[in-house]
């Protein structure tokens, strides 16, 4: 655990970074460190759920110490919006956030965060080329490599599958979970068949009322639920498999990783055979023009598919890192959260991307570098 020297120097970092986003045109923002559990814990996705801190106020119920700074600040701006707020916004923000560490206990559950966060309808992927480059410039003095992804492709490739809107529903809802999402496309391409007891179930129907009749509740899962999950499966068995050919050009999407320069040709090809990523791919390629616009030899930064899974699961396009030792956090990471501004906005959406750094590690690779 950092001593009270240590805090310092993270502190002063923070404060460093801070000034470089205030410089290139944030709003400095507060929020607060207790944040209402229960509307905001379902945006975080699983992994930020089980790592939360959770408290019980007696007059505003379930609180939680702040995991993140990007929901507040997104509830922030919206709310700034319907009083008339200006537009396009930045925002930058340091303190500290907490995060359980229960798999692994030499990880800080107190660290500082510093971020930037922008809201601009006009062109989001010059928007995004602005994130990047900025988080690029301040972290250049460090021996960094960056990564890149895009959830917005990953979404593209589910939604075009040829099979039904709930299984599509299924594989949307575990983007940010692969080894879920590998699990549940090997069973509806016939790659893995139905476990035995689920089988089971679906060939009987007198099996299945009989389980659910008889099914006493347990936490939440009442015998109507219980039937209610037969039948889905039902439903789902009757569904005829996704196709050996759509299977292989989402295998070619997963296993894509190449620079940013190679990754369009690769995407443009794929898109012959899956026409429902062509919207995607035009933002990726908008997005290319944009970051060489700012300065980024785009032939430099890796792309990776994957990219981004297993962080935010409000981040839905345009995701990134910076990385320094292998047995460390990433630096900083970021990307795009359109719908997230939907949400809390109730139905207005914004267009908005930002990320995050940990000055400790600034500090820590500084050190290193003398």
């Amino acid at each position: 655990m950092p001593g009270a020297v240590d805090k310092i120097a993270d502190r002063a970092e923070a404060a460093r970074v801070l000034e470089a986003f205030q410089h290139a045109g944030a709003t400095p923002v507060e929020t607060d460190l207790l944040q209402p559990a229960e509307t905001l814990l379902d945006l975080y996705g699983e992994d930020i759920r089980g790592r939360a801190f959770i408290t019980q106020d007696p007059d505003q119920g379930e609180m939680m110490l702040r995991p993140d700074f990007t929901v507040p600040v997104v509830q922030m701006h919206m709310d700034n919006i319907e009083a008339g707020g200006p537009e396009p916004a930045r925002y930058a923000y340091m303190g500290e956030v907490f995060r359980k560490q229960e798999s692994d206990a030499t990880r800080a559950r107190e660290y500082l965060q510093v971020g930037f966060e922008l809201f601009d309808r006009t062109d989001p992927a010059r928007a995004d080329a602005e994130v990047f480059a900025l988080f690029s410039e301040v972290l250049s003095p460090l021996n960094v490599r960056a990564v890149t992804g895009d959830i917005g492709i990953l979404i593209a490739v589910v939604n075009g599958l040829s099979t039904s809107e709930r299984r599509r529903a299924a594989l949307r809802r575990h983007i940010w979970r692969p080894r879920r999402f590998r699990t549940l496309l090997d069973r509806f391409t016939g790659r893995n068949p139905v476990p035995a007891h689920r089988a089971a179930l679906i060939a009987d129907p007198r099996a299945a009322l009989a389980v659910a009749r008889d099914a006493v509740q347990v936490g939440k899962r009442a015998p109507q639920e219980v039937a209610d999950r037969i039948e889905a499966l039902r439903v789902d068995a009757a569904t005829p498999p996704i196709g050996e050919a759509e299977a292989d050009v989402i295998d070619a999407v997963l296993d894509l990783k190449a620079p940013l320069s190679g990754a369009l040709q690769i995407l443009r090809d794929i898109a012959i055979d899956l026409p429902a990523i062509s919207y995607a791919t035009d933002m990726f390629e908008a997005r290319l023009e944009a970051l060489d616009a700012a300065g980024i030899t785009i032939a430099d930064i890796p792309f990776e598919a994957t990219y981004g899974r297993t962080s935010m699961e409000y981040y839905d396009g345009f995701v990134f890192g910076f990385t320094g030792a292998p047995h460390l956090p990433p630096v900083a990471t970021g990307g795009r959260y359109d719908a997230l501004t939907s949400v809390l906005g109730q139905g207005r959406a914004i267009p908005a991307v930002g990320g995050v750094i940990r000055p400790a590690l600034v500090r820590q690779m500084r050190e290193n570098l003398t």
